[in-house]
């Protein structure tokens, strides 16, 4: 029990370890800790004794000669690494959101989320308003996209589909590597005005650009008409039943009868066992009133919504494939 309650220290320490840069510091070769601390800006004894309590979790290694060096685990917190961490480790880490956290127990009183109260305003809106988090927040939601996105595509048949709408899409990173996977289809990406104005940039170092019709628009309004697939990728996950039935409203609207609507989400699952969407479902809770959900819980929504859902296709991450046809 004292090393799971431990657990808060040693994500504390991977934090400042991605905070301060150490493996991007690393990423030429080992150093002795005079030098990189130096690099990091760092106390040369302070940063010492964190490399030696992480190393004792696996994170980072040192040479025989006293160099601290990267190892796997550790490599996944540079920043430039081919799929990175460390924007999420920054932002678990993350004063506000550490916060946040503490105030768990009136999550779990009230039922309600704990930044309206702590803040004055919503989650996302408070954002807004703190640049320099929301930063963190962006880079951490980037990172934990591009983990998911070869098991998403990998597991599901998107050359099936001619036009492929991804809603609450971002710059479209998603929707690339779909429109990769099925080299026939077209796609529309669609998502707030400010969010989509940087999408053209991402879309033609892929290679993709003219494939995608890119539609500016909120989901609490509309969506894209005609589509025959509509991707939402850890959209609903952020909101509670009414508004994530609106949103899915909109695009029942917007769709024609025997649409395929497929939802990227941490389905948690029946059994006991650890699995890490029981823990984003707390973090929903305590940032937005929000919750993941159980395939019959998804189920319920789109039947509300007007959806019929048809399967749940499991991927090698922990991320389902919640799939629906509009009726």
């Amino acid at each position: 029990m004292l090393e799971m309650i431990f657990g808060a220290w040693v994500a504390q320490g991977i934090a400042v370890a991605a905070e301060l840069g150490v493996a991007d510091a690393l990423a030429d070769g080992p150093l002795p800790i005079d030098e990189l601390a130096r690099r990091v800006e760092a106390d040369p004894d302070a940063l010492g004794r964190l490399l030696r309590a992480l190393i004792g979790e696996g994170v980072f290694t040192q040479r025989r000669d006293g160099r601290f060096a990267l190892n796997p685990l550790a490599d996944s917190l540079r920043r430039d690494a081919p799929v990175s961490v460390a924007g999420m480790a920054r932002f678990v880490g993350a004063p506000a959101h550490r916060e946040h956290w503490s105030h768990l127990v009136d999550a779990v009183r009230t039922g309600k989320a704990v930044v309206p109260a702590l803040r004055g305003k919503p989650t996302f809106e408070y954002l807004l308003e703190e640049p320099e988090l929301a930063g963190i927040f962006n880079d951490a939601m980037t990172s934990i996209s591009e983990l998911a996105i070869a098991p998403v595509v990998a597991a599901y048949d998107f050359a099936a589909f001619p036009t492929i709408a991804d809603v609450g899409g971002g710059h479209g990173r998603l929707l690339a590597a779909i429109l990769a996977a099925a080299p026939a289809s077209q796609g529309v990406l669609y998502d707030l005005p400010p969010v989509v104005a940087g999408a053209p940039a991402l879309l033609g170092e892929h290679g993709v650009a003219d494939r995608v019709r890119v539609q500016a628009g909120s989901f609490f309004e509309a969506a894209p008409a005609k589509g025959d697939l509509y991707v939402l990728k850890s959209i609903i996950h952020d909101w509670p039943d009414d508004e994530a039935v609106a949103i899915l409203s909109n695009i029942r609207a917007a769709a024609e009868p025997g649409a395929t609507l497929v939802l990227v989400e941490a389905v948690i699952p029946a059994h006991q066992r650890s699995f890490p969407g029981k823990w984003t479902d707390i973090e929903m809770l305590v940032n937005l009133a929000a919750r993941e959900r159980t395939a019959d819980e998804h189920g319920a929504l789109l039947q509300r919504a007007g959806f019929r859902m048809t399967r749940v296709v499991p991927t090698a991450a922990p991320l389902s494939l919640v799939e629906g046809r509009a009726v």
